[in-house]
This record gives C-alpha cells, sequence and structure tokens, in this order.
C-alpha cells in the first residue's frame, strides 16, 4: 500500500481545472515517456473535447491500429489537458454494447477533474453528440493496487474497495461517427468518457448483496411533463460489477499501471442508455444502494 498522505483528495478535484504543483510535477514526469505523435493525438482529441466539435478519425500518421496505441494515445491526455486522473470507466460491458460500437471486449477509460458534476447538476449539453445518461455502480478505492505480473482476483480487489456510490455517466466521443472509429480510435478518445456524477456512498451492507441481480430503476422527465422509465441489473456490467472492476484492475496491471486510493471506478451502465433532450431530468434509483439524478441542459 502507497502511502497517500501527500496526495490530494478525491472531493478537492471536483471541477477544479488547475493542476497543482504535484500535479505539474507527475504531468511532467509522464510526459517525457510519451512520443510525439502520442501526443498530438491525444492534443487534437482534446483540443476537439474543448471546443465540442468533432472529427471523422485521427490523422494517418498519428492513428492508432491496436489497443496498446489506442491506450498509448489516451495516457497522454492528462499531460496535454493538464487535469488529473479521478478515476476510470469501463465502456461496452455487454455484449449488446459492444456490438453498437463494434469493438471486440471492453474499454476503459479516465475521467478527469473538471469533467466530474454534483450530484443534481445541470450536464452542459453542448458538444455531446451521444446525449444519454448511463445509471452505473461505482466504487472508490481504499488503497492502491499496484501493477504486477499475475492477475488480481475478485476477493483481491474488493478487499481493496471502500465504499459503493450510485452514479451516472454521461459519455460523449470527438468521433463524428463513434460507432465507426474502431476500437483502438476510440481508447485513444478515452473510451467515450465526458460527463461523470458520483452519488452518496451507498451504506455498507452493499458487500452483502448479490450486485448481480440488484435492481435499477430510472425515469426520464420531459420538460412538459411527460416521463417514460427503464429498468436494470448489475448483471449488465459484465454479469457483476465486482466483476467489471476486476476485469478493470487487470486491465491497467497488464499496461503497468496501478489503481490508485481514493481513485473511483464506474464500472459501466446497468441498463441500455436513456436517450436525451435538453431540458431532461433525470432519476436513477438504485434502491438500498441510494438514488442520483441530473438535469440535462437548461
Amino acid at each position: 500500500m502507497r502511502d497517500t498522505q501527500d496526495r490530494p483528495g478525491l472531493l478537492h478535484f471536483f471541477g477544479e481545472n488547475a493542476c497543482t504543483p504535484w500535479q505539474t510535477s507527475t504531468i511532467r514526469k509522464k510526459t517525457a515517456m510519451h512520443s510525439n505523435s502520442e501526443l498530438d493525438a491525444a492534443d487534437q482529441l482534446w483540443q476537439h473535447w474543448l471546443a465540442g466539435t468533432s472529427l471523422r478519425h485521427l490523422p494517418e500518421n498519428h492513428r492508432p491500429d491496436s489497443r496498446a496505441k489506442g491506450y498509448g494515445i489516451q495516457a497522454c491526455l492528462p499531460a496535454v489537458s493538464g487535469r488529473q486522473v479521478l478515476g476510470w470507466k469501463i465502456a461496452a460491458t455487454s455484449t449488446a454494447g459492444q456490438q453498437h460500437i463494434n469493438v471486440s471486449g471492453p474499454l476503459a477509460g479516465r475521467i478527469l477533474s473538471g469533467q466530474v458534476l454534483a450530484p443534481g447538476d445541470v450536464v452542459p449539453p453542448h458538444g455531446n453528440r451521444m446525449r444519454v445518461a448511463e445509471p452505473e455502480m461505482a466504487f472508490v478505492m481504499a488503497r492502491d493496487l499496484q501493477a504486477r505480473p499475475a492477475p488480481y482476483t475478485e476477493a483481491e480487489v474488493m478487499a481493496a474497495v471502500a465504499s459503493l456510490h450510485p452514479s451516472l455517466e454521461i459519455p460523449n466521443s470527438r468521433f463524428e461517427v463513434f460507432t465507426a472509429a474502431g476500437e483502438a480510435q476510440l481508447l485513444a478518445d478515452n473510451a467515450c468518457a465526458h460527463h461523470f456524477m458520483l452519488g452518496p456512498r451507498a451504506p455498507d451492507s452493499w458487500r452483502a448483496l448479490d450486485l448481480s441481480r440488484h435492481p435499477v430503476h430510472a425515469r426520464v422527465t420531459h420538460r412538459d411533463g411527460r416521463t417514460w422509465t427503464r429498468e436494470g441489473s448489475g448483471a449488465a456490467v459484465l454479469g457483476d460489477p465486482r466483476s467489471a472492476l476486476t476485469w478493470l484492475v487487470n486491465e491497467l496491471s497488464s499496461l503497468g499501471m496501478d489503481l490508485q486510493a481514493e481513485q473511483f471506478v464506474t464500472t459501466g451502465t446497468c441498463m441500455p442508455p436513456m436517450e436525451l433532450s435538453e431540458g431532461d431530468q433525470v432519476l436513477a434509483d438504485f434502491g438500498v444502494l441510494g438514488r442520483i439524478g441530473l438535469q440535462f441542459g437548461i
């Protein structure tokens, strides 16, 4: 377990864009590890992220052609953005999701400071072409899980978890047609990360629950008062959110990366993504685990 006393806490970064001296030093060290091509590709994606614009694909000389190269570009995003990694997301945790975006399996992405909103906030719709919300179960880590040759077991991973939280992800892509971008480019594009809300801590009794069978109920209310609902469960997330978290830990470990104490992992949507229009309000009810809501635009 790594000493985390000098590491800024999770809440310190909510809504923050600027780096502390600690972050800046870390970014400088990591930048030296990346190629100019990776940095240039990441910077292009980040500029489109800031502007709310899109591109057809990365230039051929910067375009990744493997998962490893896609992750290499993604790893440059903290350096080119000057932002801190608060946590991680997992995209495409169901067969239907993988088929929808034409990938072979789940994708890991970083959630950066400045992209985390408070529960109930208005989510800015500018530049968001996906326009969906995804109810998810997120775990906050109590201690580091360092990269190692042997895979982690689920029991080892869960022993390192501090808490479980209901959450909402609002994904997006910087590619015009994200379903045709391909796995490597989607990884470079941070696995479609965009905005995220971490809900209140669930009661510790969650540890005794079968999360694969735990129901999730969501409701969308339009401006005119019309509503519709959708049902889901933890089974949509690689069969169980615990399994998804274990997958993420081992994916990072295989890339030589640690999952750090105080970082969170949001494990994937518990139901088909909920389509949104501006002014919509979303409420996701996780039963005994808690509730979380948002408003998409004004």
